[in-house]
């Protein structure tokens, strides 16, 4: 029943700040830590430990093999959550400002960790990210076996400037990304928690551009293999790029996937299945306006997460639009994306009109070139 306390303390981790107030109370059946923390300058090399973020760094450091396979992109290193039952938490933890590469648009974090009897939770676990916010809620369940997870997701007002501040053609850009995200699985690790996933994953951006240069920024080398049989090697602008995913037992599915640029409409469909890390999807352009379009038969890209492939498939183009408009297919979708649209002042939002008439059953208006 002792308890002991630790008031207004000021200390660092690393190069990183820390101030605060700490209690502990060895109370039964678990002792209970409880707590406010501040960080005023806090470096993300510091918070990575605290996140287990570089724990195959830490394992190559000390001389072992990296515990993450060399074929896997998703993380597989364990939860530990037989530790979780030692003790309960009740921590708010605030970082005022987040100090971090130019690759990293993160500005600050407020998190308020719960753990009871080996349930932990986030609620919220919030960021300041390029000018808007990402906003999760986190439930981790250490009591059964596999752990259950579940995280919901809410990204606002992400300027897309700030995304890519180092891609030319986005500094004058007004646009943004906003995002949902609904997401559960049972597993002990990312890898196995996301590949028995359900859910849903919803995305919007307008007034973009992209080009094989971000592509190369970003480090997607098939991306960059995509967009340069689409476009060439020139910048193109996109009106709206709008995604919607089904989850099923780690199995993600098109619902409506498109890019309306000022080219052509491109309708990507099809799967990335997180359980065996394989991507298989199909890039199908429409011309639009009279402008020529030079590709005439869809792109595929598939294979592992590590390294797809890409290529042309020996296939004509379909009108594939005008066929998800005839079959209902993308009306439900398109509703669902239009609550994303946010409003931004005085500029016009080009996903509105797009996604409206996707709604409404019909298709963007195109031309075969």
């Amino acid at each position: 029943g002792a308890t002991f306390r630790y008031e207004n303390f000021n200390g660092k981790i690393g190069a990183s700040d820390i101030h605060g107030n700490l209690a502990y109370v060895a109370s039964q059946p678990r002792p209970k830590l409880s707590g406010t923390l501040v960080s005023n300058q806090l470096l993300m090399a510091d918070l990575a430990p605290l996140i287990g973020a570089d724990s195959n760094a830490k394992q190559k450091a000390r001389g072992g093999m990296s515990k993450q396979p060399a074929t896997k992109v998703l993380p597989v290193e364990a939860f530990r959550t037989e530790r979780w039952r030692d003790m309960d938490a009740d921590v708010e933890f605030t970082g005022k400002r987040i100090v971090h590469s130019t690759d990293l648009p993160f500005t600050d974090l407020y998190t308020h960790l719960v753990l009871t009897d080996g349930e932990l939770s986030l609620q919220p676990l919030r960021f300041g990210v390029a000018g808007g916010k990402l906003d999760a809620q986190i439930r981790l369940n250490g009591r059964v076996t596999p752990m259950e997870g579940r995280a919901k997701l809410t990204a606002r007002n992400f300027k897309l400037k700030q995304l890519f501040p180092t891609f030319e053609p986005m500094k004058t850009s007004f646009g943004e990304l906003n995002g949902d995200a609904d997401i559960a699985g049972r597993g002990n690790s990312v890898a196995a928690l996301l590949g028995s996933a359900n859910g849903d994953l919803k995305m919007l951006i307008n007034d973009g551009a992209i080009s094989r240069g971000l592509m190369e920024i970003v480090g997607l080398n098939v991306g960059n293999y995509v967009v340069g049989r689409l476009f060439g090697d020139k910048e193109v602008k996109i009106n709206c790029a709008a995604a919607d995913f089904g989850i099923k037992t780690g199995l993600a599915t098109t619902r409506l996937f498109v890019f309306d640029t000022e080219n052509a409409i491109i309708y990507i469909d099809g799967t990335a299945n997180m359980a065996s890390e394989q991507l298989d999807l199909t890039i199908t352009p429409e011309s639009k306006g009279f402008r020529l379009f030079s590709l005439r038969s869809p792109l595929y890209v598939n294979g592992p997460f590590i390294k797809p492939n890409a290529g042309v498939k020996a296939i004509p183009l379909a009108l594939r639009g005008a066929g998800m408009v005839a079959l209902g297919i993308i009306a439900g979708p398109a509703a669902g994306l239009l609550a994303l649209v946010a409003p931004s002042g005085d500029v016009p939002n080009q996903c509105a009109p797009l996604l409206q008439q996707m709604k409404e059953g019909k298709a963007p208006k195109t031309v075969k070139g």
